[in-house]
């Protein structure tokens, strides 16, 4: 009998029967409250009616359309909303399938848009699991290791982790740009370097915020350097943060935007934006593919932009996450770092919100975190782990979530933390 691969490891047991706006409905009778979103997809909850619709009343139109051979009117119509909401002057669209092949797309254009080989990570990142994307993630080594030699030029700098450090954020922002600075002095010249790439919150990497100072440093550099910044909203972007693009907590402005997940509610599109004049830089025949821009995942996009709009969800996103960031905060203070483990720091923007479990002396309790978030799911609540170590529960709720519904779902969390260190 034919079976899935042995390397796929589900996160949970549950088999879905069917599932709406932020519950999922399970084969076995239960109903949970999913606070994974298909690892932050779903942004308008499971089968919003209004994606629903357009996607079954595109798919009686037309399918697929590739559409460097025939263009279709949903992609026309999700570039010009994209237009509203994205930053001044990145006027120009490239589509793809995932977010890997989107930061692939967003490499390959910034080398050679410069000429120049190498490109600069920071400590932490995740960025895909294709072979550039995963030249450039370091969020841990599953991802990379087995399979060399990886792609070459790529350079990796710290990431100002405040808590891993002991320092405050400043401090660590401070170390972190002194020592990208003296990367760019030992390893890659300014001049051989094309672009810089980060997420404005590390996804697998620990649900880390990045700081704004260090945004800001990075553009700074990236100017004086010619360098190209490229900020991977992948995870973070579409409302997800309480912005509508999470380096919005920021004055920057990249050159290359990476955007996926939750643009489409759970249809498979991604996209990279800049200008006009930057994107024209890439050489004849270097972007397209069968499936980009897909025209029933198009359709679903342009619903979802309507709904997000409609319902005010970046703003449900900022209050909603800043109660379920305040209900983490108390579960802390009740549950904090023992010898064994405890809830060392809570972390997040918006709807992204990080739980890093820990010992009284700041070792990852990777146990812990694992069995919380195991026995989050027999409390009715579906959460995942992330983070180099594994000690990260992130919770990532659908941006429709309701007040009641994070009141659950801190409740049910909680359960799980108390049974777990009982």
């Amino acid at each position: 009998m034919t079976s899935l691969s042995p390397l796929l490891k589900q996160a949970t047991p549950v088999v879905v029967d069917h599932a709406h706006g932020s519950w999922i409905h399970g084969t076995d009778g239960r109903d949970y409250l999913d606070f994974t979103t298909g690892i932050g997809v779903t942004s308008t909850g499971h089968c919003h009616p209004k994606v629903v619709e357009a996607a079954r009343d595109q798919v009686g139109k037309v399918i697929h359309a590739q559409y460097t051979t025939v263009m279709h009117r949903p992609l026309l119509e999700l570039t010009e909303k994209l237009g509203e909401v994205l930053p001044a002057g990145l006027d120009s669209v490239f589509y793809a399938n995932s977010g890997s092949e989107a930061v692939e797309a967003a490499i390959r254009l910034a080398r050679m848009a410069t000429g120049r080989p190498n490109i600069i990570v920071f400590q932490g990142g995740f960025h895909g699991r294709t072979a550039a994307a995963s030249s450039l993630t370091t969020a841990g080594t599953k991802f990379s290791a087995g399979w060399s030699p990886l792609m070459s030029g790529v350079h990796m700098a710290p990431f100002p982790y405040a808590y891993r450090y002991g320092w405050s954020v400043e401090q660590a922002v401070d170390f972190a740009l002194t020592e990208l600075d003296y990367l760019l002095a030992t390893r890659t010249a300014p001049d051989d370097t094309a672009a810089m790439l980060i997420e404005p919150a590390l996804g697998d990497g620990g649900y880390l915020p990045t700081p704004p100072a260090f945004l800001e440093g990075l553009r700074e550099r990236a100017d004086a350097h010619g360098i190209v910044l490229i900020v991977d909203e992948v995870q973070a972007g579409v409302g997800r943060t309480g912005r509508f693009w999470g380096h919005q907590w920021s004055s920057i402005t990249p050159d290359i935007l990476i955007t996926a997940k939750g643009i489409a509610s759970g249809f498979p599109i991604s996209a990279i934006a800049a200008s006009e004049s930057l994107m024209g830089k890439g050489w004849p025949g270097s972007q397209g593919g069968t499936y980009g821009g897909n025209a029933v995942a198009a359709a679903a996009g342009v619903a979802t932009l309507g709904v997000i709009e409609e319902e005010n969800l970046v703003q449900n996103a900022l209050i909603r996450g800043e109660q379920l960031q305040a209900g983490l905060q108390q579960l802390q203070e009740k549950f904090g770092p023992t010898e064994r483990g405890g809830i060392g720091d809570v972390r997040g923007l918006g709807l992204m919100q990080g739980i890093e479990f820990s010992t009284s002396d700041g070792a990852p309790a990777t146990e812990i975190a694992t069995a919380v978030q195991q026995a989050t799911t027999g409390h009715g609540l579906l959460s995942l782990t992330c983070g180099p170590r594994g000690n990260v529960v992130r919770l990532i709720p659908a941006l429709v979530v309701s007040a009641e519904e994070i009141d659950l779902g801190l409740e049910r969390f909680g359960a799980a933390v108390a049974q777990v260190l009982a």
